[in-house]
């Protein structure tokens, strides 16, 4: 190579690391423009309602008065739904996930459903919540409850469930599956022992980003018919009498803290505005502390996982 040819191939270098500099500040800028929206919203609604937050708010039920209302209904309705969102899209998600990626067959009917699949994470939550209204409340006769709340949320992560399962079981080494199979294990053995377990990290990861998604939802929640404003609790979780009274609070109208923020929002007073923004800086904490849990959790299981 002649001293020309040198200098062209230098020239060359120079203008591709140009323009991979101009494209990392393109990403730090596209990066910054996410983050410090959020951040300034964040801090918005932290300096609106920090100074409501204290006791009281949090075991106060709601009220015509903004200076007596609180978020107590709100908050366990909230809770409650998520733990039958959780019951109901965790195992058929994942199980569905494992299936499709390791015991369904290669042909057009899986690929119609993999598509399918696909397709409906991406589906706008009112098209679940009217199909929830029509299934649910009208056909079962489940009525606007817990329970109709928590399986229309869990239709909804669904898919994101599923997608996410696949993909992490699809990063596992194929040498992992050869191995299992080579020392005699069966199918079920190599997803028990080897698959799941080596992909739980990534499996957590999308449980947690669906209720994430899940928490924040109004659309559906308000189409099954929740409640905008109630004053009492539904009853304690398998506190009755057994057996029927153990599940009485999955029949229980309820409300959820996205509701109860749209319901003061609606409202002219600037004090409901201030309890607004308190309820949406709690469940935002709430939110962030879901993911954070779910990265220590997955820092832990990959920590455990031995290769």
């Amino acid at each position: 190579m002649n001293q020309q040819e040198l200098q062209a191939l230098r020239e060359l270098i120079a203008s591709h690391k140009r323009w991979d500099w101009l494209f990392g500040l393109l990403g730090v800028f596209a990066l910054m423009i996410g983050v410090l929206t959020f951040t300034a919203l964040f801090a918005n609604m932290a300096i609106d309602g920090i100074g409501r937050i204290d006791a009281d708010f949090l075991t106060s039920f709601p009220s015509r008065r903004a200076a007596n209302a609180g978020i107590l209904s709100a908050w366990v309705g909230s809770l409650l739904v998520m733990l039958v969102t959780a019951f109901a899209a965790v195992p058929i998600g994942v199980a569905a996930g494992v299936y499709l990626e390791e015991y369904a067959p290669k042909n057009w009917l899986t690929d119609i459903i993999e598509i399918n699949i696909s397709n409906l994470a991406g589906v706008p939550s009112i098209i679940y919540g009217l199909l929830a209204l029509g299934l649910f409340v009208y056909t079962f006769g489940l009525g606007q409850s817990i329970l109709t709340a928590g399986l229309t949320l869990a239709l909804l992560i669904l898919p994101v469930v599923i997608v996410a399962t696949r993909e992490a079981i699809r990063a596992i080494p194929q040498i992992i599956r050869e191995g299992s199979y080579a020392c005699g294990a069966t199918t079920w053995q190599t997803v028990r022992d080897h698959i799941v377990p080596y992909s739980s990290a990534g499996i957590l990861t999308g449980i947690i980003i669906g209720m994430a998604r899940a928490i924040g939802e109004t659309a559906p929640i308000i189409t099954i018919g929740a409640l905008t404003f109630i004053a009492f609790l539904p009853p304690a979780p398998f506190a009755g009498e057994p057996p029927a009274g153990m599940f009485d609070w999955l029949f229980a109208p309820f409300t959820v803290m996205p509701i109860q923020m749209f319901n003061w929002t609606s409202r002219p007073e600037a004090a409901f505005a201030v309890n607004a923004a308190a309820a949406g800086f709690l469940l935002v904490l709430m939110t962030l502390a879901m993911n954070g849990l779910a990265i220590w959790l997955r820092y832990r299981l990959r920590k455990s996982i031995k290769w």
